[in-house]
Protein backbone atom coordinates (compact mmCIF):
# COMPACT_ATOMS: atom_id res chain seq x y z
CA UNK A 1 0.00 0.00 0.00
CA UNK A 2 1.16 3.41 -0.77
CA UNK A 3 0.34 7.14 -1.43
CA UNK A 4 -0.33 7.47 -5.41
CA UNK A 5 3.47 7.77 -7.14
CA UNK A 6 5.11 5.64 -5.00
CA UNK A 7 5.52 2.20 -6.93
CA UNK A 8 2.69 0.18 -6.03
CA UNK A 9 1.86 -0.35 -10.11
CA UNK A 10 5.39 -0.64 -11.09
CA UNK A 11 5.82 -3.48 -9.05
CA UNK A 12 2.76 -4.71 -10.70
CA UNK A 13 3.70 -4.70 -13.86
CA UNK A 14 7.65 -5.91 -12.91
CA UNK A 15 6.10 -9.11 -11.21
CA UNK A 16 4.65 -9.74 -14.91
CA UNK A 17 7.97 -8.97 -16.55
CA UNK A 18 6.08 -6.17 -18.79
CA UNK A 19 9.10 -4.19 -17.72
CA UNK A 20 12.48 -6.29 -16.79
CA UNK A 21 14.59 -5.22 -13.49
CA UNK A 22 17.74 -3.12 -13.91
CA UNK A 23 19.51 -4.68 -10.74
CA UNK A 24 18.00 -6.83 -7.71
CA UNK A 25 15.28 -9.46 -8.48
CA UNK A 26 11.78 -10.61 -7.49
CA UNK A 27 10.98 -13.96 -5.77
CA UNK A 28 7.43 -15.54 -5.67
CA UNK A 29 7.23 -18.65 -3.33
CA UNK A 30 10.74 -18.99 -3.52
CA UNK A 31 11.17 -18.72 -7.52
CA UNK A 32 13.17 -16.10 -9.04
CA UNK A 33 11.05 -14.97 -11.63
CA UNK A 34 13.32 -13.93 -14.07
CA UNK A 35 14.45 -17.63 -14.38
CA UNK A 36 11.18 -18.76 -15.90
CA UNK A 37 9.56 -18.86 -19.22
CA UNK A 38 7.55 -15.51 -19.94
CA UNK A 39 4.75 -17.13 -21.38
CA UNK A 40 4.78 -19.53 -18.81
CA UNK A 41 5.00 -17.05 -15.81
CA UNK A 42 2.33 -14.80 -17.44
CA UNK A 43 0.33 -18.35 -17.91
CA UNK A 44 -0.30 -18.40 -14.24
CA UNK A 45 -0.57 -14.66 -13.15
CA UNK A 46 -3.94 -13.26 -13.31
CA UNK A 47 -4.09 -9.77 -12.88
CA UNK A 48 -7.46 -7.66 -11.97
CA UNK A 49 -7.18 -4.58 -12.45
CA UNK A 50 -9.36 -0.68 -10.85
CA UNK A 51 -10.95 -0.88 -14.69
CA UNK A 52 -11.69 -4.57 -15.53
CA UNK A 53 -12.28 -5.15 -18.84
CA UNK A 54 -15.06 -7.77 -20.13
CA UNK A 55 -15.73 -8.82 -23.50
CA UNK A 56 -18.53 -8.95 -25.84
CA UNK A 57 -19.87 -12.43 -25.33
CA UNK A 58 -21.85 -14.59 -22.65
CA UNK A 59 -21.31 -14.13 -18.96
CA UNK A 60 -20.20 -18.03 -19.29
CA UNK A 61 -17.67 -16.84 -22.09
CA UNK A 62 -16.06 -14.03 -19.88
CA UNK A 63 -15.87 -16.53 -17.18
CA UNK A 64 -14.58 -19.26 -19.30
CA UNK A 65 -13.46 -18.24 -23.00
CA UNK A 66 -11.25 -21.50 -24.24
CA UNK A 67 -14.22 -23.73 -22.36
CA UNK A 68 -11.74 -25.74 -20.57
CA UNK A 69 -13.50 -25.50 -17.05
CA UNK A 70 -15.72 -28.69 -15.80
CA UNK A 71 -19.54 -26.98 -16.04
CA UNK A 72 -20.65 -27.82 -12.95
CA UNK A 73 -17.33 -26.30 -11.20
CA UNK A 74 -18.07 -23.14 -12.90
CA UNK A 75 -21.81 -22.60 -12.23
CA UNK A 76 -20.93 -23.54 -8.70
CA UNK A 77 -18.34 -21.27 -8.19
CA UNK A 78 -20.46 -18.31 -10.07
CA UNK A 79 -23.04 -19.21 -7.54
CA UNK A 80 -21.09 -17.86 -4.63
CA UNK A 81 -20.31 -14.29 -6.46
CA UNK A 82 -23.97 -13.80 -4.79
CA UNK A 83 -24.83 -12.18 -8.99
CA UNK A 84 -28.50 -12.85 -10.11
CA UNK A 85 -27.23 -13.52 -13.82
CA UNK A 86 -28.24 -16.34 -16.06
CA UNK A 87 -24.29 -17.57 -17.15
CA UNK A 88 -26.11 -16.85 -21.00
CA UNK A 89 -26.94 -13.61 -20.35
CA UNK A 90 -24.66 -11.49 -23.04
CA UNK A 91 -21.96 -8.71 -21.80
CA UNK A 92 -21.75 -5.69 -23.82
CA UNK A 93 -18.44 -4.15 -25.15
CA UNK A 94 -16.32 -3.86 -21.97
CA UNK A 95 -19.04 -4.98 -19.39
CA UNK A 96 -20.90 -1.37 -20.12
CA UNK A 97 -24.46 -3.36 -18.59
CA UNK A 98 -22.46 -4.00 -15.62
CA UNK A 99 -21.47 -2.55 -12.54
CA UNK A 100 -17.75 -1.77 -11.68
CA UNK A 101 -18.71 -4.54 -8.40
CA UNK A 102 -20.34 -6.96 -10.84
CA UNK A 103 -17.08 -6.69 -13.21
CA UNK A 104 -14.82 -7.33 -10.39
CA UNK A 105 -16.66 -10.16 -8.84
CA UNK A 106 -16.80 -11.51 -12.46
CA UNK A 107 -13.00 -10.72 -12.53
CA UNK A 108 -12.49 -12.69 -9.10
CA UNK A 109 -14.70 -15.97 -10.37
CA UNK A 110 -12.73 -16.04 -13.46
CA UNK A 111 -8.98 -15.99 -11.35
CA UNK A 112 -10.50 -18.44 -8.98
CA UNK A 113 -11.61 -20.79 -12.16
CA UNK A 114 -7.96 -20.36 -13.79
CA UNK A 115 -6.61 -21.23 -10.83
CA UNK A 116 -3.57 -19.32 -11.33
CA UNK A 117 -0.36 -19.52 -8.64
CA UNK A 118 -0.44 -15.15 -8.25
CA UNK A 119 -3.28 -13.11 -7.97
CA UNK A 120 -2.89 -9.29 -8.61
CA UNK A 121 -5.06 -6.98 -7.04
CA UNK A 122 -4.23 -3.86 -8.64
CA UNK A 123 -6.90 -1.24 -6.66
CA UNK A 124 -9.52 -3.38 -7.76
CA UNK A 125 -11.87 -2.98 -4.78
CA UNK A 126 -10.91 0.67 -5.12
CA UNK A 127 -14.41 1.44 -6.59
CA UNK A 128 -17.08 -0.53 -4.92
CA UNK A 129 -18.84 -0.89 -2.06
CA UNK A 130 -17.96 -2.32 1.41
CA UNK A 131 -20.71 -5.13 0.51
CA UNK A 132 -19.63 -6.14 -2.50
CA UNK A 133 -15.81 -5.85 -1.34
CA UNK A 134 -16.15 -8.28 1.69
CA UNK A 135 -17.89 -10.73 -0.65
CA UNK A 136 -14.59 -10.23 -2.59
CA UNK A 137 -12.88 -11.29 0.39
CA UNK A 138 -14.95 -14.07 1.09
CA UNK A 139 -14.07 -15.31 -2.52
CA UNK A 140 -10.28 -14.90 -1.65
CA UNK A 141 -10.44 -16.48 1.09
CA UNK A 142 -12.06 -19.36 0.36
CA UNK A 143 -10.52 -20.38 -3.04
CA UNK A 144 -7.03 -18.83 -3.12
CA UNK A 145 -5.57 -20.31 -0.17
CA UNK A 146 -2.80 -22.00 -2.20
CA UNK A 147 -2.60 -19.13 -4.34
CA UNK A 148 0.14 -15.75 -3.69
CA UNK A 149 -2.54 -12.86 -3.92
CA UNK A 150 -1.03 -9.54 -4.13
CA UNK A 151 -3.12 -6.68 -3.11
CA UNK A 152 -2.19 -3.39 -4.03
CA UNK A 153 -4.73 -1.12 -2.17
CA UNK A 154 -5.41 2.77 -0.38
CA UNK A 155 -8.10 1.14 2.08
CA UNK A 156 -6.69 -0.79 5.48
CA UNK A 157 -9.53 -2.97 5.43
CA UNK A 158 -8.55 -4.30 1.79
CA UNK A 159 -5.73 -5.53 3.27
CA UNK A 160 -5.77 -6.03 6.78
CA UNK A 161 -5.90 -9.80 6.66
CA UNK A 162 -2.84 -10.14 4.66
CA UNK A 163 0.13 -12.00 5.96
CA UNK A 164 2.24 -9.09 5.06
CA UNK A 165 2.21 -5.71 4.10
CA UNK A 166 4.36 -3.61 2.39
CA UNK A 167 4.34 0.30 2.30
CA UNK A 168 5.71 2.23 -0.45
CA UNK A 169 6.88 5.84 -0.69
CA UNK A 170 9.02 8.04 -2.92
CA UNK A 171 8.80 5.21 -5.72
Amino acid sequence: MGRTGSGKSTICISISRIVELFSGKISIDGVDISQLNLNYLRSRITVIPQDPTLFKGTLRYNLDPANLIDPEYLEAVYRETEMKFDLEMEISENGSNLSTGEKQLVCICRAILRKCNVVILDEATSNIDVVTEERIQALLEKYLKQSTVITVAHRLNTIINSDKVLVLSYG
